[in-house]
């Protein structure tokens, strides 16, 4: 069975950014799969049933969504512990939810407009721009999410960086003295605001020493590959066996379910509930294409109901 890590992603991504850098940290090599920015993407679409977000990391007929489930993945599938979100210490886990937060949203909106209009057409040219705003409207819409703008937006950023500065004044790294997923959570913000506003990071001398560091990772060892390739392996491959679930599930396994991100990006993927594990959704979906995949969820921050 081919079980190589497959993501599919686009450069301009800060989650993928922030996967893309744990591949560096342990010089991984990985096969990569372009998709385009925003809807439709064909070719990934098929393999998790319509999941709205990027990346989505895939191992033979297993899809995992979210960066924290990837996250979780990588740990255990390259042997490094410290990639698992659930290692980090309290305070180095509080400076990641304020990165993953507030700061991830304000990161846009603290770039002044015109230049950050400027970045947009340069990157997708005027039709492709408008299409852009337009699809981040939707992606937005009928979300818990709300994003500062200007002077707001900064003073969120801002908080961000003080925080940072305070605590790499006694360690390393924001999550110790190694690096580990603390520092590429709290780094992908501040990589969106800079290629936003392209202008070199402005902040304490400790946070801009360390966002060089972390710059200076990479991304391992990566191979592009094609849609059909992937597809290909997908088709190839079983799914890996479900753990175990939880005796208390909210749907009986087998049962035709719906996961939805419970935030924002509100696309449901349908399919047969294959496990509910204390921290995992796993559901199955039996396609023509390529026969039976498993699409994994975290539990935190989705929803699970009937279809």
């Amino acid at each position: 069975m081919n079980d190589s890590l497959i993501l599919h992603h686009y450069d301009g991504s800060p989650y993928a950014e922030k996967i893309r850098l744990m591949f560096g940290l342990t010089d991984a090599k990985w096969s990569s799969v372009l998709c385009p920015v925003q809807p439709p993407r064909p070719s990934l679409d098929p393999l998790t049933g319509g999941y709205r977000r990027i990346p989505v990391a895939q191992i033979g007929a297993d899809m995992f969504c979210d960066t924290a489930l990837i996250a979780q993945e990588l740990a255990t599938r390259l042997n490094y512990p410290a990639l698992d979100p659930a290692q980090v210490d309290p305070d180095a886990a509080a400076l990641m939810a304020q990165a993953q937060g507030k700061a991830f949203f304000a990161a846009i909106g603290a770039v002044p407009t015109r230049r950050l209009f400027g970045t947009m057409l340069r990157m997708f040219g005027p039709i492709g721009t408008v299409r852009f705003v337009k699809d981040r409207i939707s992606l937005l819409k009928g979300s818990t999410v709300r994003a500062p703008q200007g002077d707001k937006a900064k003073a969120v950023l801002n908080a961000l960086l003080d925080d940072l500065e305070t605590r790499l004044e006694t360690h390393e790294w924001v999550g110790g003295d190694a690096v580990s997923v603390a520092d590429f959570a709290c780094f992908h913000p501040l990589w969106l605001y800079v290629s936003c506003n392209r202008r070199p990071l402005e902040a304490g001398q400790k946070v801009e020493a360390w966002y060089q560091r972390v710059s200076e990772i990479g991304h391992g060892e990566r191979a592009e590959i094609t849609k059909d390739k992937a597809f290909a392996i997908a088709k190839e491959a079983e799914p890996r066996p479900v753990p175990e679930s939880v005796s208390d599930a909210p749907a009986a396994i087998g049962a035709k379910v719906e996961v939805t991100p419970s935030d924002y990006g509100k696309v449901p993927v349908s399919g047969t509930l294959a496990a509910f594990t204390d921290d995992r959704i796993v559901v199955a979906r039996d396609t023509r294409e390529f026969g039976l995949l498993h699409v994994h969820f975290p539990r935190a921050g989705y929803a699970l109901t009937a279809a």
